[in-house]
């Protein structure tokens, strides 16, 4: 049995374009830029159409196709995160990949990855609440140094522990604090175990994965003992 963490695969969300009039290409990306919430230069432009005022002498109106580089909460996040790094002094930049993964690149990656992964995932999670309005859908995934591959395979060896330990004492046993992502790997880590279910519990950021034995029925009844 598993649960909503499943379904996380942090898509990246589809890229929203506009049609605006404006007198300028500059123009058309200022006021993208502003609509969004990002800058100008995060916005493309493309002109569509001309309309000459007066055969034109009065210049020239032009219907620009505007979309921003990425999506415009992604965007956001990339800058927000790199205004973090500033004032924590880091030698990092954040480079955002086409699936949605900001990927954290250079010399500081040691000390924003943290005991544990805990300040990547702490950068994470501030980000995502500042910069998403929809926490369940338009999350920003973070990585830096390959951690998320490591953490990953070390996941899965504990899954495969927890659920050892769960069938040995016969009862639940719950993990530690995770990410979205984290439970996730423990879901799938043990998906495929037919003597364990897994569950989330708790509420965020103290949400955890919860492996439990799976009860076998009894297979026939106990044959009665003869009076003595």
């Amino acid at each position: 049995m598993m649960d909503r963490d499943m379904e996380e695969k942090c898509p990246m969300p589809e890229i929203e374009s506009l049609v605006l009039d404006c007198v300028s290409v500059e123009e058309a990306r200022e006021k993208a830029a502003e609509l969004w919430g990002i800058r100008p230069d995060d916005v493309e432009a493309k002109i569509i159409s001309e309309d000459k005022k007066l055969f034109g002498f009065l210049g020239s109106s032009y219907k620009v196709e505007v979309r921003p580089i990425a999506p415009a909460s992604f965007i956001k996040s990339c800058h927000f995160v790199n205004e973090v790094l500033d004032k924590m002094d880091l030698d990092l930049i954040p480079e955002l990949n086409e699936d949605g993964m900001i990927n954290l690149v250079g010399e500081d990656v040691g000390v924003v990855i943290g005991r544990y992964g805990e300040t990547l995932k702490a950068l994470e999670y501030l980000t995502n609440l500042a910069c998403h309005d929809d926490m369940s859908t338009r999350r920003v995934r973070f990585d830096c140094g390959g951690y998320r591959q490591r953490r990953e395979q070390t996941l899965s060896r504990l899954a495969e522990s927890i659920a050892r330990e769960a069938l040995r004492k016969g009862t639940p046993v719950s993990l530690e604090p995770m990410s979205s992502w984290e439970r996730r790997i423990v879901h799938l880590a043990l998906r495929d175990n037919k003597e364990v279910e897994t569950r989330s519990i708790g509420e965020e950021p103290s949400r955890r994965v919860l492996v439990c034995p799976v009860s076998r029925p009894e297979r026939g009844r106990k044959k009665s003992t003869r009076n003595r």
